[in-house]
């Protein structure tokens, strides 16, 4: 069946994800400690906290978390564990954004998809402080309302109703990967 001049579309304005996005980093933090190091004996991360908030076309993640690295000093006769929190903020862009939200209803959300890990501890070339690699990975979403156009049947939903012939719609989709949205979104 194709449509006729009985259908008519009609707007509903609805809450949705108009946009997503995902961000892989690796930054490198430097903490001195209170005795110049000898060798790294562990370095982890923990109390890891962070909210979200919109900015521009993108997502900011604004976090901190405890740094701690397991030490010798004094030529290795000696360990301590030194501490310290650190603040971050994580610019993530969207890949997809609905240029038809309404601005005035935006909801963000984030999730570490990776917490953030510490990959590699070094000690410095001066020898005074610790060179500590991060990798860590957000997920994010923009929610807002959105226009969403429907068909309407003045005559109700029939079972003859269901076979609509949309012409050119379906070649357009037949070449869409649904793999690879998921891999960009």
């Amino acid at each position: 069946m194709s449509l006729g001049h009985k259908q008519q579309c009609r707007e509903i304005i609805t809450k949705a994800i108009c946009g997503k996005g995902r961000k892989f980093s690796t930054v490198t933090h430097t903490v001195t400690p209170p005795h110049n190091p000898t060798s790294i004996l562990g370095a982890w991360i923990i109390n890891h906290e962070y909210e979200a908030v919109a900015a521009g076309d993108g997502i900011e993640v604004i976090g901190t978390y405890d740094i701690n690295i397991w030490y010798s000093y004094d030529q290795n006769s000696q360990t301590d564990v030194a501490k310290e929190t650190v603040s971050y903020v994580e610019n993530v862009p969207l890949s997809y954004l609905d240029p038809k939200h309404r601005a005035s209803t935006v909801e963000v959300s984030a999730e570490s998809t990776q917490e953030p890990s510490c990959v590699e501890a070094s000690v410095s070339s001066n020898g005074e402080s610790v060179l500590i690699r991060v990798e860590r990975e957000f997920a994010v979403e923009l929610i807002a309302e959105t226009k969403v156009n429907v068909i309407v049947s003045p005559h109700g939903c029939g079972d003859d109703d269901k076979d609509y012939d949309f012409g050119t719609v379906e070649a357009d989709f037949d070449e869409l990967d649904p793999d690879s949205l998921d891999d960009e979104l």
